[in-house]
């Protein structure tokens, strides 16, 4: 089995439960035949009950993996079991990959790394907007608002439906964010340079508020991380009023960079031709 193993090269994975929506394997594969990389990245199918195992077959080696993704429900889980977590995952509460050095698991998150590459490369110098009103106070909130923190924005406002859940984003981050409640988005959007939602809000073309985007400033920026559909109805009500809007599909093509290279040893990029791959797999489901 090792040396079937060795003539493939280096092994990588993403464990999740369900698992057979992940487009990771794309992304991955996608980059190990454009850069001619031998090595496999492959979809594991892990229960809650099983994960401790996995990591813990992961530590010593007998599933011949560098290392991998987490993803649902496995986030809060793999903090606990990693030997290394660096202060981006400790503070998020959550990891997304994990990589072996020296039989040591290391895990980090890089969404909000992944995030900030996404709007960078679609809207250049848009951290100079000054004030930001997140929707939704969910795991992705979380990454989103160390993001936005570690940026240096001036004003973060985090609104949820629960103000309760807001609030302890708030005290878990600390100045500039604060926490409200539905009620007060549209006074909050008065004067703001960036909206994002990070609520499943307009997922799969499900309805969502009518919000008064006019009232945000010139050449303000509205993005979503929900990419299925890709222009969501929080970004075609921005466009009407001519706002500038940045789909959430880079994201998910930005923070599998980090993983890749970790595992595979060489820095991937993010390019018009790996996006076009994975829209034309959300077309075919």
């Amino acid at each position: 089995m090792n040396d079937s193993r060795e003539t493939i090269g280096p092994q990588a994975f993403v464990a999740g439960y369900p698992i057979s929506h992940s487009r990771s394997p794309l992304i991955h594969g996608y980059w190990l035949r454009t850069l001619t990389l031998a090595g496999r990245y492959e979809k594991v199918a892990v229960t809650p009950h099983e994960f401790p195992a996995f990591i813990q077959d992961l530590k010593t080696g007998a599933r011949g993996y560098r290392g991998g993704n987490v993803t649902i429900p496995h986030k809060e889980a793999a903090i606990g079991l990693a030997d290394v977590v660096d202060p981006i995952a400790e503070e998020i509460g959550a990891a997304n990959t994990l990589w072996l050095e020296d039989g040591i698991l290391h895990a980090t998150n890089t969404d909000a790394e992944g995030f900030l590459a996404n709007l960078d490369a679609g809207d250049p110098g848009w951290d100079k907007c000054g004030r930001a009103v997140v929707l939704g106070a969910g795991g992705a909130s979380r990454a989103i608002l160390h993001g936005l923190r570690e940026r240096g924005l001036s004003q973060i406002h985090v609104v949820n439906r629960t103000v309760d859940r807001a609030k302890e984003l708030a005290d878990r981050f600390g100045a500039p964010i604060e926490a409200h409640a539905l009620e007060a988005l549209p006074e909050l959007l008065a004067g703001a340079g960036l909206f994002v939602n990070t609520s499943s809000l307009g997922m799969d073309g499900s309805p969502v508020p009518v919000l008064p985007f006019d009232r945000m400033v010139d050449g303000a920026l509205v993005t979503d991380i929900v990419y299925v559909p890709l222009k969501t109805e929080f970004m075609r009500q921005a466009e009407e009023v001519g706002l500038r809007t940045v789909d959430g599909l880079g994201m998910l093509l930005h923070q599998a960079v980090p993983g890749f290279e970790k595992w595979f040893g060489q820095r991937p990029q993010v390019t018009d031709d790996l996006r076009q791959v994975i829209l034309d797999d959300i077309g075919h489901h």
